[in-house]
């Protein structure tokens, strides 16, 4: 954000007009804000620890503030058959899936690199999509944020611990950045003449971005829920964890779901023109559901090629003890 701003005050200097009108300059401030209030919340999380249920309202206050200032969902543009969206039914909405959003972000951070590298692809998705609409406002926090993840990646994936150059992410990193995803999500969803005639499905393409940290969530929450279990407690569940059971290295699955972000990027990207927003919907979650049987089906297998080789190790144990007691018995 310190990026963005002084960006912006060098346009305004060098430029005949400023950048920000007076709605811009609410929503810049409800931002920064709420960017702030989020930071804090997340490094005290990360040093003495903050329950769920605190963050949870947290969250709730910072997105009343962003809605406030004119940011919230407005249209669906066609998905479920629903288009415009009074304000009564968005700012609601915006409030869930903001909170899910900044949630996804931050339960995806279970390896090296993989919340840092999803959020890389989104921010330059979104870049791409605010430069195209001259939104510049949008375009220079995407492009910074952007910018501020490349070294943080370096050193989170390839960094030495031994010299002192590893870093972490933490709650801290992960719910600032969920928070400057979801900004971009709502932005770019919110009705509007010129975008509109670009993008006619926005909100799928929006979340398009973001697609392999939010579907991860929900099939991870409904799992938990399925077998009795707290859906905001910990396991080992989600996507890198199901790869690295199939016997994947963190590097490997790293590289792999990021691939596969990105393939979901193109795919809707190219197809969104073509297929309705309920039809491309529908797509994603049947390609999501169909990769995890696959995925299923491959640590089932590999369970059973372990189990049979341990009954076999087991076999060839218990028949050289009766050939050593046989011999013994001899002597």
């Amino acid at each position: 954000m310190i990026v963005a701003s002084l960006a912006i005050m060098f346009h305004n200097h060098w430029q005949e007009h400023d950048m920000l009108d007076l709605n811009l300059t609410m929503r810049w401030l409800s931002i920064t804000i709420s960017l702030m209030v989020i930071y804090l919340t997340g490094m005290m999380d990360d040093l003495v620890g903050v329950r769920y249920r605190a963050k949870f309202a947290v969250q709730i206050v910072c997105v009343l503030l962003i809605t406030s200032s004119g940011l919230y969902f407005d249209n669906f543009y066609g998905l479920f058959g629903i288009h415009e969206i009074p304000a009564y039914v968005g700012i609601p909405l915006t409030v869930l899936i903001f909170c899910y959003i900044l949630n996804a972000i931050n339960l995806i951070d279970g390896i090296d690199g993989l919340a840092s590298g999803l959020s890389m692809i989104a921010f330059f998705a979104f870049s791409c999509m605010f430069i195209r609409l001259h939104w510049w406002m949008y375009a220079f926090i995407s492009v910074a944020s952007f910018a501020v993840l490349i070294p943080f990646f370096y050193y989170n994936v390839f960094g030495k611990p031994r010299r002192g150059r590893k870093i972490f992410m933490g709650d801290t990193g992960s719910l600032t950045i969920g928070l400057l995803l979801a900004v971009c999500t709502i932005r770019l969803s919110m009705a509007d003449p010129v975008k509109d005639s670009l993008l006619p499905s926005a909100i799928i393409i929006a979340f398009s971005f973001l697609l392999v940290p939010l579907l991860d969530v929900v099939r991870v929450v409904f799992c938990r829920l399925r077998r009795g279990k707290n859906p905001f407690e910990p396991d080992r569940n989600h996507i890198h964890h199901r790869l690295m059971a199939m016997g994947m290295s963190q590097r490997k699955a790293l590289v792999c779901i990021v691939f596969v972000a990105l393939a979901f990027v193109v795919f809707n990207m190219v197809l969104i023109y073509q297929i309705s927003p309920t039809g491309m919907l529908v797509i994603d979650v049947a390609l999501y559901g169909l990769m995890h049987v696959c995925i299923a089906a491959r640590i089932r297998q590999r369970q059973s090629a372990g189990e049979s080789g341990r009954s076999l190790c087991s076999a060839i144990s218990s028949l050289f003890r009766a050939k050593i007691s046989e011999l013994t018995q001899k002597i």
